[in-house]
């Protein structure tokens, strides 16, 4: 029997709970926020921004390339519901990124993120009471917003990641914070870096990359971080892992563009079948 979502939710609690145990991993516990929260929440990707020593934001994980590219387009351009999220302290949600008044508001970002395929935006903030460290963005196809309970699950699922990240903050020191993520954004790139030798490598998309780097740390014990230095520097051998990655990504929540619409993310059709 399927489980039902309020069993799902506390299904992905309990996991991200688990990874804040012993050898806590920055970058897999965000990541796993990411993914859970596009299993949950009828949403088509998912990414989070976290704040430097700075200030500034940051992007440290993705559940696609394409809200990779759309979290990036903001920061870079300095606009955009995800920017004002952090900036506000408050959630800022769009039902219709296409809309006239959205292209005055974000003059950049607006049509940018409707030809990258994308409708519908909802960013909540990850805060503490006055403190705000970064955002959680949902990204969505069709042009409307989060159900009242979607909208709960998610303020829950980034209260959770909020709570773990600040303890962990707390366990460490004040002094270390900064560079803990110092730490997390200097691991993007070299995560990054890694995929894209790997995409290289078993000429896969940088989805697929993702997940054969991701497969062997959890299945080898390894840090993502440590095991994504191992194959830039070339010490790591992963090869084994690239066909059970290629045969499962199908399976990951990204999306793909129709024909005639390549670069834009598409939703599924409605099947009549049971759900996968």
């Amino acid at each position: 029997m399927a489980a039902s979502v309020d069993e799902r939710l506390a299904q992905a609690f309990v996991e991200l709970a688990d990874t804040l145990v012993v050898g806590f991993d920055l970058m897999d516990f965000l990541h796993t926020l990411a993914e859970r929260s596009v299993e949950l929440l009828d949403v088509d990707a998912a990414g989070l921004l976290l704040a430097d020593g700075r200030g500034a934001l940051r992007l440290v994980a993705a559940s696609t390339e394409q809200a990779r590219v759309a979290e990036l387009f903001q920061l870079q351009n300095d606009e955009g519901p995800c920017v004002d999220c952090f900036r506000s302290g408050q959630v800022v949600s769009i039902s219709n990124i296409g809309d006239s008044d959205m292209a005055k508001r974000w003059p950049r970002f607006a049509p940018a993120a409707y030809e990258m395929g994308f409708a519908g935006v909802h960013a909540i903030p990850m805060r503490l009471r006055d403190q705000v460290i970064g955002t959680l963005n949902l990204f969505r196809i069709a042009p409307d917003g989060l159900d009242q309970a979607a909208a709960r699950a998610a303020r829950a699922l980034v209260d959770v990641a909020t709570i773990g990240i600040l303890q962990e903050r707390a366990i460490r020191q004040q002094e270390l914070v900064a560079g803990q993520l110092q730490a997390a954004l200097h691991s993007r790139v070299m995560i990054e870096q890694a995929k894209g030798i790997l995409a290289e490598r078993h000429r896969v998309s940088p989805d697929q990359a993702f997940l054969i780097l991701r497969r062997y740390a959890r299945n080898n014990n390894h840090a993502l971080t440590t095991l994504a230095s191992d194959v830039i520097d070339g010490t790591a051998d992963i090869a084994r892992s690239s066909s059970q990655a290629r045969s499962s990504s199908s399976q990951a929540r990204t999306r793909r563009p129709p024909q005639g619409q390549a670069g834009r993310p598409a939703r599924p059709e409605p099947s009549s079948g049971p759900p996968s």
